[in-house]
């Protein structure tokens, strides 16, 4: 079954959609602006300079962002002694964030609909400075967490806005690799958060490592505001968008797919600390390594990306979520073996920075005419599997063993894998550039 289809008269011809009135005259209307008209409303021209110095600059907001996510990880046990609170009340700062995210995401995309994308974008990165900076000088664990609570909320809309901003600023024929590139920003903040966190962390101090990363934050909010042009809204930000989305055969294979191989990935992430520690037997210096390697895979991942989803999205990400399951399960039979296991890791992170951007493609091709709609769905369906992943490992931690954890993730991630081989079968994806 083809699910969506897409008829392209000319490179730059104007799309055409024909709507019949509910009077007995039959009106024919313009619903998308020629791409010329698109670009100056805009201010980029498609493909042009200043619209991929627009995407860095996007990617430097999800690389920010990324960063303040998983910057209090390598914090925890700093912040319970500082504020006076157990380690396990600390993990909220970590865990609170996704469930905002999941709920501000559909409510900030039916409330946003009248605002310039280029305002909000900006208008985010300074509530994620807000959020680092009471962080910093919170006199008590409750103001933290409302902090974090902030910076959830702020997750959540920031990702339902600036997912589909890419092909917006460089037009379709670069949407899908600017989207890649945005996705390289979330493996960059992944690189740099949790070693960051640690090492500011021993050497300045949790407070003042919120406080650097309040600075690096307004740093890119400044470059933002120079290169971003105006970003037109797309005008439907209603809820039948959303429901539009979600009864969508092809949306909802991508849901199924992206829900569970977060569900699997993060059932082990959470725990690849104690299990590189206490499993493999590696020590704080090596593991940290890793990490920055594991991330600049990611890196690696997310952009080539770009080129196998043009030769398919669906045969793509199932492809690559076979190797991640593959790669689990390896770490769980070998991983007591350093060399094999710092291998098998670096790997993960290169694979995976395949999976990630391909969730979200996957869910803007099955409802093109809707992206913010998409995007929001995505967010929230995902912030979901996350938590619910970081659940599973804490349970398969407190009643089994870590190798346990990471054999499950692996054939949760498989199912994924073979799900999408499955929805490659009965669907077929707008096409993008």
């Amino acid at each position: 079954m083809i699910e969506n289809e897409e008829v392209e008269l000319t490179p730059h011809a104007p799309q055409v959609r024909v709507v019949t009135a509910s009077s007995c005259n039959a009106a024919v209307r313009v619903a998308t602006q020629p791409e010329a008209a698109r670009a100056a409303a805009t201010g980029a021209q498609p493909g042009s300079r200043r619209g991929w110095a627009s995407v860095g600059a996007v990617a430097l907001g999800a690389f920010v962002i990324v960063m303040t996510e998983t910057l209090p990880v390598g914090l925890l046990p700093e912040i319970a002694d500082g504020l006076q609170v157990s380690l396990g009340l600390a993990g909220l700062m970590v865990l609170v964030p996704g469930f905002s995210a999941a709920v501000s995401a559909p409510l900030f995309f039916l409330g946003s609909g009248r605002f310039n994308r280029r305002s909000v974008i900006v208008v985010l990165g300074l509530t994620v400075l807000v959020s680092n900076a009471v962080v910093a000088v919170a006199p008590n664990f409750v103001l933290v967490l409302i902090a974090r609570m902030l910076f959830g909320a702020t997750l959540g809309a920031f990702w339902t806005v600036v997912s589909p901003v890419g092909p917006k600023l460089v037009g379709p024929a670069g949407g899908t690799r600017a989207i890649t590139i945005i996705a390289a920003g979330i493996s960059g903040g992944t690189v740099v958060g949790l070693p960051a966190g640690q090492f500011l962390g021993n050497l300045v101090g949790w407070r003042l490592t919120f406080a650097i990363a309040a600075a690096a934050t307004l740093l890119v909010v400044v470059v933002q505001a120079v290169v971003l042009p105006g970003i037109p809204p797309d005008g439907r930000t209603h809820l039948r968008d959303l429901v539009g989305v979600v009864t969508r055969r092809a949306a909802r294979f991508g849901m199924a797919a992206g829900a569970m191989v977060f569900v699997g990935q993060f059932a082990a992430w959470t725990y690849v600390t104690p299990f590189l520690m206490d499993h493999t037997h590696l020590s704080s210096g090596v593991i940290s390594l890793l990490y920055l390697i594991y991330g600049c895979g990611g890196i690696v991942g997310s952009l080539i990306a770009g080129s196998l989803f043009k030769r398919g999205v669906i045969g793509s990400f199932a492809g690559a979520a076979t190797v991640v399951a593959a790669l689990l399960i390896g770490l769980a039979i070998t991983g007591t073996m350093p060399w094999p296991a710092g291998l098998l890791l670096v790997l993960w992170g290169l694979f995976w920075g395949i999976v990630n951007p391909g969730t979200l493609v996957w869910i803007l091709d099955a409802a093109p005419e809707t992206p913010e709609a998409a995007s929001a769905v995505n967010v929230t369906n995902l912030q979901i599997a996350l938590a619910a992943g970081s659940g599973l490992g804490a349970i398969l931690v407190s009643s089994t063993t870590l190798q346990t954890v990471f054999l499950t993730a692996g054939f949760i991630v498989l199912a994924s894998a073979v799900l999408a081989a499955v929805a490659g079968r009965f669907v077929t994806l707008a096409r993008r550039g």
